[in-house]
């Protein structure tokens, strides 16, 4: 129940943002969801597939994301981050967009993606640092191996960067 009265405390302050900007017109508000892939098999390759309790939290983020007009849906090119990004591109009939992180263009993406808002899903390294790059501190350490449960929120408004964590989704 925590969790529900949580993320809709989330939603109601973007949408208020949101609202703002619309009846403004002179900020834009932008909206960045970072998770890490799910579950993915234990298989002993480098590019495993998801587990079925994975593919199960894939379908569960996009639930949790529903209430958000997703713009733009970002993932590594691997199957477990892949995997974890489709059901949230679909229900927005988006393409997925591939990134490299070891080649990531920060300033291109947030060019891109400028008062949208976007999903990135990661990795357990890759996440996490990102999402200290954006808010310009080292705030959040790797994710454990065992957590798929994370997600991270940054607003940027009038370059204004606020950031959220709500674990154990």
């Amino acid at each position: 129940m925590k969790k529900i009265l949580l993320l809709l405390c989330v939603t109601c302050t973007i949408n208020i943002l949101s609202a703002q900007d619309k009846e403004t017109n002179t900020t834009t508000t932008t909206t960045y969801f970072f998770i890490r892939h799910a579950e993915k098999a234990n298989d002993g390759s480098k590019n495993p597939h998801l587990t079925d309790k994975g593919k199960e939290r894939a379908a569960h983020w996009a639930n949790i994301l529903k209430g958000y007009k997703i713009d733009a849906v970002y993932s590594t090119d691997y199957f477990r981050t892949k995997e974890t990004a489709e059901p949230t591109a679909k229900a927005n009939k988006l393409e997925t967009t591939l990134y490299d992180p070891r080649a990531f263009d920060l300033q291109k993406f947030v060019n891109d993606t400028k008062g949208k808002n976007v999903l990135v899903v990661g990795h357990s390294n890759t996440t996490p640092m990102y999402v200290n790059t954006f808010i310009g501190k080292n705030k959040y350490g790797q994710i454990q191996e065992n957590d798929y449960g994370n997600l991270y929120i940054i607003t940027i408004k009038d370059n204004v960067v606020n950031d959220l964590q709500l674990c154990n989704l």
